[in-house]
């Protein structure tokens, strides 16, 4: 009795499951969305597709569209949108994960205040960048000579705002004021007003009193434009 039963019911679970859509073609359409959108020139992307409850059954699609919900990006924990616009018409929304794993600078041992960035002080340490806070530095370039502007402990990450370019030109310092144009090229003394670093604009009072701005450079010149 068993025998004669047994292969029209597979059969029939078999027709019925041929109609859906299967779940691991909707998460490898996504997987393959996050790789085909994805771009830092920074680190590499590595995607994680979430789960999808296998009691869903939707109708089976020649063309799944996967696309990105409004708000959000491929970045950390986010969403991707996957529809089906044929003969048949759904949209399901599935949970990913998208990491950058990146070299990123790291305070290798205590730095003070006003202390100067030596190659010995940092270190890169490969991490996920999606979490790590804005504005984190992943090249040496980026820090070695750059000035401490607080305590840095060490182990954390290094971020741009925690860094001043070196002083060229310090307050109370006696500096020449340059102005160049088209063939002519006056100087002038002055005292500067401000702490500056390169290029950075700063106020220099002249001998007769009067406030010039101009642009900080080495050697102790200040660059007037015209």
């Amino acid at each position: 009795m068993f025998a004669k039963f047994a292969v029209p019911v597979f059969a029939e679970n078999h027709r019925l499951l041929s109609q859906y859509q299967e779940i691991p073609l909707i998460q490898k359409a996504v997987e393959e969305f996050i790789y085909s959108h994805s771009v830092s020139p920074s680190g590499e992307v590595k995607a994680e597709v979430g789960q999808i409850d296998k009691r869903i059954t939707l109708p089976k699609c020649a063309r799944l569209e996967p696309f990105m919900p409004p708000g959000s990006r491929l970045w950390g924990k986010t969403s991707v949108g996957v529809r089906c616009n044929e003969h048949v018409s759904w949209t399901i929304y599935v949970q990913a994960e998208v990491k950058v794993m990146a070299n990123v600078l790291h305070i290798a041992r205590p730095v003070t205040r006003d202390q100067t960035i030596d190659y010995g002080d940092i270190a890169l340490q490969i991490v996920n960048l999606t979490q790590m806070p804005e504005g984190v530095l992943t090249e040496y370039m980026q820090a070695v000579g750059k000035i401490a502007v607080m305590n840095l402990p060490s182990g954390q990450p290094l971020r741009g705002n925690m860094l001043r370019a070196p002083y060229v030109i310090l307050r109370g310092q006696n500096v020449k004021l340059q102005v160049k144009g088209q063939g002519f090229s006056v100087s002038s003394e002055g005292q500067a007003l401000a702490d500056a670093a390169e290029g950075q604009v700063v106020q220099v009072r002249n001998p007769s009193g009067r406030i010039i701005s101009g642009f900080a450079r080495h050697n102790s010149i200040v660059e007037v434009n015209p």
